[in-house]
C-alpha cells in the first residue's frame, strides 16, 4: 500500500503525540489532535499565537529553538528526543521529549532560507513514573532487607528477656511484663507484614494511595486481603468502644472492626472509657484486663452499675488470671473473654456478634 501525502497528513493529525508546526517567526500554524488532547488548548486558541505559549517561559522556548539550530542536539537543523517542558492550558507542567526539524525553502539562487519548524513531542509522564517506580522498588527491597535483620535480633532478645523474667520473678508475678513483651511481638509482626507488602509492591508496576493529611496522600501498605475483606453485614453500624492502654492493640482492633462496618472509638484506660460512655451510646465495650488507674474488673463493675444492659467483653493475653480479674468479672455476669495472642479477627467478630445479638434479644 502506497503512503500518499493525504494518508500521511491524516496519520500525523490523529497521532497521540504532540505535533506542532510554526512559521519562520515562531507563530503556530499546525496543531494536531494529540496536542489538543494533551495540552488542553482548542486549535483556535493557539493557531496564530507564538509557540512560547506552550513553554514555562520565553527563555525555555528560546533554548529549544537554539537547540534545533545546533549541531550538538541531533544535527544542525533538528533535534532528537530533546528534553523540555510544556505547560498545559490548566497550568500543568508536562515533561516531553521533542524530535523536530527546521524547514527550509530553496531560493532560485540555491540559498536555503528558513520557512518554519515541525516538532513531534512525546509526553514522558507515564515513562518517568515507571522509571521512578522501578527505582523506588529497588530502594524498598533494600530497606526491607536492612530492617528485617535488626527486627530478627529484637525478636530473639525479646524471647530471652521473657525467659529471664519468668526465671527471676515466676509466672504469677510477671503477667504485666509478659503482656508488654507480647505487645512488642505484635508490633514486630506488623512491621514485618508492612515490609512484606512493600516488597510485593516493589515487584509490581502499580501502587495505591490513600488520604493522609489535607491534600497529601501516602502509599497504602496494608495487605489487600485486609483492605478487601468482606463482612456479612451483621455488625455494620454497631458502635464499639475499645479500651486498652496499648496503642498498637487499639489501632489493630479498630482496623479489624471497621472492616466489618463498626463505628469504633477507643480509650487508653478505664477513666477515659467512662467519660466516653457518658457522652455517647455504644452497643458493646471491649476492654483489656490489666490497665493502669482502673483494671478490667473495676471498669466492668462501674459499667454494670450505670449501664446494666451494656455488654462488656474482656481481652487478655493470658489464660492464667493472676489477680482473678476475669474470674471475679464472670461471677458478676461478664459477657465473654477474648484471648489476644494476637487477636484472631474471626474469633473477635464471632464473640462480639453473639454478645450484641444476645443483648438486643434481652431488650
Amino acid at each position: 500500500m502506497a503512503v500518499t501525502r493525504e494518508r500521511l497528513e491524516h496519520l500525523i493529525a490523529r497521532s497521540a503525540d504532540i505535533v506542532v508546526g510554526t512559521d519562520r517567526g515562531g507563530t503556530v500554524v499546525y496543531y494536531n489532535d494529540g496536542a489538543k488532547k494533551t495540552l488542553g488548548y482548542a486549535p483556535e486558541e493557539v493557531l496564530g499565537a507564538h509557540v512560547r505559549i506552550f513553554y514555562p517561559d520565553l527563555d525555555e522556548a528560546r533554548r529549544v529553538m537554539k537547540a534545533m539550530r545546533s549541531a550538538e542536539s541531533g544535527g544542525e537543523g533538528g533535534v532528537e528526543t530533546f528534553r523540555t517542558t510544556f505547560v498545559s492550558k490548566a497550568g500543568e507542567h508536562i515533561p516531553v521529549a521533542i524530535s523536530g526539524a527546521v524547514l527550509y525553502d530553496v531560493l532560485p539562487s540555491g540559498e536555503r532560507v528558513e520557512d518554519g519548524t515541525i516538532g513531534f513531542a512525546k509526553d514522558l509522564r507515564e515513562i518517568l513514573a515507571k522509571d521512578q517506580l522501578a527505582t523506588l522498588g529497588e530502594v524498598a527491597i533494600g530497606v526491607s532487607h536492612e530492617i528485617n535483620n535488626p527486627l530478627a535480633v529484637i525478636l530473639n532478645q525479646t524471647a530471652l528477656l521473657e525467659h529471664d523474667i519468668a526465671r527471676l520473678a515466676g509466672e504469677a508475678e510477671c503477667a504485666v511484663e509478659v503482656e508488654r513483651l507480647d505487645a512488642i511481638r505484635r508490633e514486630i509482626a506488623r512491621i514485618s507484614e508492612i515490609l512484606e507488602r512493600l516488597t510485593e509492591m516493589a515487584s509490581g508496576d502499580t501502587y495505591e494511595t490513600v488520604d493522609y493529611i489535607g491534600p497529601a496522600r501516602m502509599v497504602d501498605l496494608r495487605r489487600k486481603e485486609v483492605r478487601q475483606a468482606e463482612s456479612d453485614g451483621r455488625l455494620k453500624g454497631a458502635r464499639i468502644l475499645v479500651v486498652d492502654d496499648d496503642g498498637g492493640i487499639r489501632r489493630s482492633l479498630t482496623e479489624i472492626l471497621e472492616i466489618d462496618g463498626c463505628v469504633v472509638e477507643s480509650a487508653g484506660d478505664g477513666e477515659e472509657a467512662l467519660a466516653k460512655l457518658e457522652a455517647a451510646r455504644y452497643d458493646a465495650v471491649v476492654t483489656d484486663v490489666v490497665m493502669p488507674k482502673m483494671d478490667g474488673h473495676e471498669l466492668y463493675m462501674a459499667i454494670r452499675e450505670r449501664w446494666p444492659e451494656l455488654p462488656v467483653l474482656m481481652m487478655t493475653a493470658f489464660h492464667y488470671d493472676k489477680d482473678h480479674i476475669i474470674k471475679r468479672s464472670r461471677l458478676e455476669g461478664l459477657s465473654g473473654v477474648i484471648f489476644k495472642k494476637p487477636v484472631d479477627p474471626a474469633k473477635l467478630r464471632a464473640t462480639l456478634l453473639e454478645t450484641i445479638e444476645k443483648a438486643r434479644g434481652r431488650s
